[in-house]
């Protein structure tokens, strides 16, 4: 499979994940786990954020610390679940930019329709992290990434919950570039292009719209 994928295996993030697949978990309960697990991606997602040097003064003493390298971070919510993971991003954080991105997926062919689009003007020297709960198709996902290269971001990384071969495959065949960060590799793509096992419909699930 080209590209880099990286399955974030913490125990924590994989417990909260079971939780979340259990088709009796509530839409509250089910909202506070995605950003319960969106808190623990975003500290692995940004582990490789460049730092440099700051001068500061603590309460004893002068001394250089390292601070984020750059503009400030943009988070790109793929709309409408994508906002479910922003939430809990940006409790880690939370000075970050936040772009939006409207794809809707049309249900007879599976296509990627783009309605929506706002991210700052100014993306050069910022990374970007688009989320999305699913990498199913990945129509969506290069949908959005095709959008946000043209703001000429310094870097762009993808962070789902759960994605699948057929989505990954899809995904980096446009871009390889890009890595993703993901809780799971599931098994396969449905024929109504679902995941399997999956969570079913996260939008649906985070909005109480099933």
């Amino acid at each position: 499979m080209a590209g880099h994928v990286q399955v974030i295996g913490h125990p924590l993030v994989q417990h909260k994940l079971t939780l979340l697949r259990r088709k009796e978990t509530s839409t509250s309960e089910f909202r506070a786990l995605v950003a319960e697990i969106s808190m623990l991606l975003a500290y692995e997602v940004t582990r490789d954020l460049p730092t440099q040097p700051a001068a500061i003064e603590t309460p004893l003493a002068r001394m250089s610390a390292p601070v984020l390298d750059g503009k400030k971070i943009v988070l790109v919510a793929i709309l409408r679940a994508g906002t479910g993971i922003l939430d809990g991003m940006l409790r880690i954080l939370p000075s970050a930019r936040v772009g939006h991105i409207g794809i809707y997926r049309d249900h007879t062919t599976l296509a990627a329709v783009e309605y929506y689009a706002k991210v700052p003007k100014v993306m050069r020297d910022r990374d970007a992290i688009v989320v999305d709960p699913m990498l199913a198709t990945g129509n969506s996902a290069v949908a959005a990434v095709d959008r946000l290269k043209r703001a000429s971001p310094r870097s762009i990384k993808f962070v789902c919950l759960v994605a699948c071969p057929e989505g990954l495959r899809h995904f980096h065949a446009r871009h390889p570039d890009v890595p993703v960060y993901t809780a799971a590799v599931d098994s396969h793509l449905d024929d109504h292009g679902y995941i399997v096992p999956g969570l079913g419909d996260a939008g649906d699930r985070l909005f109480g719209t099933r």
